[in-house]
């Protein structure tokens, strides 16, 4: 589109200087687009859609925290593994838990557990942090959305995002009805896609 102004202005009878500072200004419009253009393929290649029953929420991730576990969701969800995967275990107050096919809780993909990547990032509202066995180094494919502050999950659990729209849809997932939180005919998880890949 620049290009096809530039040049209605180079066709024109104006003096040089003039056509060559279009040229330089054009040329940085051009630039500027460019590189908007790669910053917002960026942007969504690091935002996953999880799609809810009550609508779409949207995940910012971390790569920078826990780039291991980044690239493993990704790679799930790229493999559509989490689509019409129960939420098996939600404790109100606390956090849901997802991303066990089996939704049994100890179910997960067959590609090799993850190394632990704590890092200081607090555990509170919207935080996306993977589930484990006691195990620190047991990450697989499962994680919790948090529904409210739990410092103690602090500096044990890998954190590697955060709901920035949708959290109302989260908060609407059935909950468990005991302590332990495990849910009877749960809610399923939709779609879970990398931004990136929708079309």
């Amino acid at each position: 589109m620049f290009l096809k102004y530039y040049n209605r202005i180079i066709m024109t009878k104006i003096n040089k200087k003039i056509k060559h500072c279009a040229y330089i200004i054009f040329a940085s419009l051009f630039l500027i687009n460019s590189v908007n253009g790669q910053d917002m393929d960026n942007e969504l290649e690091n935002r996953l859609h999880l799609e809810l029953k009550g609508g779409v929420v949207v995940i910012q991730l971390y790569p920078e925290l826990a780039p291991n576990h980044v690239k493993r969701i990704k790679e799930l969800a790229r493999m559509n593994f989490y689509d019409n995967t129960p939420i098996h275990r939600v404790i109100d107050g606390f956090m849901a838990q997802m991303g066990d096919p089996t939704g049994t809780g100890s179910g997960g993909s067959d590609l090799p557990d993850l190394k632990s990547e704590f890092s200081n990032e607090p555990h509170v509202r919207g935080i996306v942090s993977m589930a484990r066995t006691p195990d620190p180094n047991s990450a697989n494919s499962q994680f919790f959305i948090m529904f409210d502050s739990a410092p103690s999950l602090d500096n044990q659990y890998t954190v590697w995002g955060k709901v920035i729209e949708g959290m109302e849809f989260v908060d609407k997932i059935k909950k468990g009805d005991d302590m332990n939180g495990i849910v009877d005919n749960p809610d399923f998880i939709i779609s879970l896609k990398v931004a990136s890949d929708i079309k």
